[in-house]
């Protein structure tokens, strides 16, 4: 059963870091592209930072370019998020998503076949 598992989430200060972890089982995670997207309350879902799978090539929002860094660990079967200079609109729950692509977008025409449970990250003091 093809299954992503994040972790790493919790309560940090303005200015701190996270890192998050995205675990697939069941499924190479190699041969899929793997985005992170977050959800804050009462807003839609964004796309923050992705990494393609023939290439590792990146992309990341504007909002994040910079602050985050998205790496992927294939013999571990794990992408990490690197959150730096952690900001309260960080504030949201992050998703990791698989997709069956060489590249990675955050396009809507994107379907992204596999999706983790989220983890809360809040960034306040």
């Amino acid at each position: 059963q093809p299954r992503l598992v994040e972790s790493g989430g919790g309560l940090v200060q303005p200015g701190g870091s996270l890192t998050l972890s995205c675990a697939a089982s069941g499924f190479p995670l190699d041969n899929y592209a793997i985005a992170w997207f977050r959800q804050a309350p009462g807003k839609e879902r964004e796309g923050v930072s992705c990494i393609s799978s023939i290439d590792a090539n990146t992309n990341h929002a504007d909002s994040v370019k910079g602050r985050f860094t998205i790496s992927r660990d294939n013999a571990k079967n794990t992408v990490y998020l690197q959150m730096n200079s952690l900001k309260p609109e960080d504030t949201a729950v992050y998703y990791c998503a698989a997709g069956d692509y060489y590249y990675c977008s955050f396009d809507s025409r994107y379907t992204y076949h596999y999706w983790g449970q989220g983890t809360q990250v809040t960034v306040s003091s």
